[in-house]
């Protein structure tokens, strides 16, 4: 009893807000009474209401009543503190919000500590005496405490869910087994239990083992990055070498040059100077004599002018004239020209090797595993921005729109040979190479338009030239009617909904060329044909427009 009144006065000296003994102890004007610094605190949440309430009974006070500290509680406080009880011994241990509270204790109610079949109510371990002491109790089935006890009982026969029925996967109580769950496979609960048991074990197993995986995957997966960036490093460090060196022997070259054409400058000059001279000279001489033979010739003496003709000196032989050769020399335009065309043959070499070293780049997968796109938002996340190359482009195709736009001229528009330019269809290549995923839309007129992708080395003439009709270039032909796919000059009938807009989507390194046709009201795509196979270059997107005023324009995607 005396344990008892211990708890009573512990349940009266409890602050509600913090659940612990009370501190600095004062009452609201309903009666209640909370540590000082608890309903302050409270009561400032409040402040903007300018309403305060009780926590327990809810009443409101206006306005914010003033607190004054209990002397009479606070001593009650101190005299239970003397007691030594200030923390509940076990078995007086107050239920949590996960802990199942005694059906019987009132106030603040204390854990319980078994639930009982029979009463259906659980118990604390004060009011679970009588179930130990009293023989009316004998039978009483005890469990473990149980949350929501109700639950355990048949609905229908208000009976203990004792039974497990496979067949309905449901719990059940034995009046259900012979009623409408007769002839079912049943088990009992324990059973069942411990069957499913079993199988959660195994389930656990299977997870730790797949957690262990994953583990030994991120380790493996850590190591692959550490072995990605030492490569990458190293490769770098070497290419900036290598790219080093071909600067210096670019400098070293040019100076030699450099030189070669001062030296020879210096040469040249240094002769036509020596012959200005000799010339000069000449023109002096030449003077002094004409200005003899005219003062000679003014003389009114005849036989003065004959005695003293045949005295003047002859003239030597006249130099000859470099005048006209001179005017003929190029001096060393002939450099200039052979430097130009060492500049062009070395621009195309570092074109050709730099696309097989950037091939060389994509190539380098580490083969993870990569959802393949499916909705069209998907393949935005590949979409490339792509501009045609006016290099490539045939003498009759305009291109417009930022070079993204090709329109088809019906007279041939003067433009400056090139050796990669289309002469007999009517075809251009982007500018840009593609490798790795890729995606881009084309926007074409009605007529007859070919998407097509192809390498570079394509050949730009003949019939083989053509879209699609050889083994360089891979091409769906679009028409009002039908859809075809060539390559290799092999033509394939396809069948797909008729839409203006064609999109591609390419992953180099898996092989993969896909074409689509895109609606532009649903943004629905309809796969149209699919190639598999290996590129063995970097790959240009291409368009062919067959008649006179058609059009076909690379989309700006966003």
């Amino acid at each position: 009893m005396a344990q008892r009144g211990v708890q009573l006065d512990r349940e009266t000296l409890c602050c509600s807000i913090c659940l612990d003994l009370l501190k600095d102890p004062v009452t609201t004007p309903c009666g209640h009474s909370y540590c000082m610094n608890c309903i302050k605190s409270r009561w400032d949440e409040e402040d903007e209401e300018k309403s305060y309430s009780c926590p327990q009974c809810s009443q409101t006070f206006t306005p914010r009543p003033v607190l004054v500290k209990s002397a009479m509680l606070a001593a009650l406080v101190e005299e239970l503190k003397k007691t030594g009880l200030q923390a509940a011994p076990a078995d007086l241990c107050y239920a949590g919000a996960e802990d199942v509270a005694c059906d019987v204790c009132t106030g603040r109610k204390l854990r319980a500590l078994k639930s009982c079949l029979v009463c259906r109510v659980s118990y604390c371990e004060q009011h679970l005496q009588p179930h130990f002491e009293s023989p009316a109790f004998e039978k009483h089935k005890l469990v473990d405490p149980l949350k929501n006890l109700q639950e355990k009982f048949c609905s229908h026969h208000d009976e203990v869910l004792k039974i497990f029925c496979r067949t309905d996967q449901q719990a059940i109580c034995i009046l259900c087994s012979v009623d409408e769950h007769k002839g079912h496979d049943t088990v009992s609960a324990a059973a069942g239990s411990k069957e499913r048991r079993r199988e959660l074990e195994v389930s656990r197993q299977n997870i730790q083992q797949r957690i262990q995986d994953r583990e030994e995957d991120v380790k493996v997966l850590q190591q692959e990055v550490e072995a990605i960036n030492g490569s990458a490093d190293k490769a770098a460090e070497h290419s900036e070498k290598i790219f080093t060196e071909l600067i210096h022997l670019m400098e070293k070259r040019r100076s030699d040059v450099k030189q070669q054409v001062r030296s020879q400058q210096e040469t040249e000059v240094s002769r036509v100077k020596e012959l200005q001279e000799k010339l000069e000279q000449e023109i002096t001489e030449l003077k002094r004599k004409d200005a003899e033979l005219k003062k000679l010739s003014h003389t009114e003496d005849h036989i003065h002018f004959l005695l003293n003709y045949p005295l003047l000196p002859h003239l030597s032989k006249s130099t000859e004239s470099h005048s006209q050769n001179i005017h003929h020399l190029r001096y060393f335009e002939d450099v200039a020209a052979a430097v130009s065309d060492v500049r062009d043959k070395l621009q195309d070499v570092l074109d050709e090797e730099l696309l097989k070293i950037s091939l060389k780049v994509s190539e380098v997968d580490v083969l993870l595993p990569q959802p393949e796109p499916e909705t069209r938002e998907d393949f935005l996340q590949y979409s490339r921005q792509i501009t045609l190359d006016p290099n490539t482009a045939h003498t009759q195709l305009l291109l417009t729109e930022g070079n993204r736009k090709a329109t088809v001229m019906r007279e041939k528009r003067s433009c400056s040979s090139h050796s990669d330019r289309f002469t007999d269809w009517l075809q251009v290549l982007s500018r840009q190479s593609l490798t790795g995923r890729c995606y881009w839309e084309v926007e074409r007129s009605s007529g007859g338009v070919s998407v097509a992708v192809a390498y570079k080395d394509i050949s730009k003439s003949g019939n083989e030239s053509g879209f699609g009709n050889n083994d360089k270039s891979w091409a769906l032909g679009c028409f009002d009617i039908t859809y075809y796919f060539r390559h290799n000059n092999i033509r394939t009938l396809l069948s797909g909904p008729r839409s203006s807009r064609v999109g591609v989507y390419l992953d180099h390194s898996a092989g993969t060329l896909s074409f689509y046709s895109v609606s532009t009201t649903s943004d629905t795509m309809t796969l149209l044909h699919t190639v598999q196979t290996t590129f063995t270059q970097p790959l240009y997107a291409g368009l062919l427009v067959y008649w006179a005023g058609d059009t076909a324009e690379l989309c700006e995607l966003k």
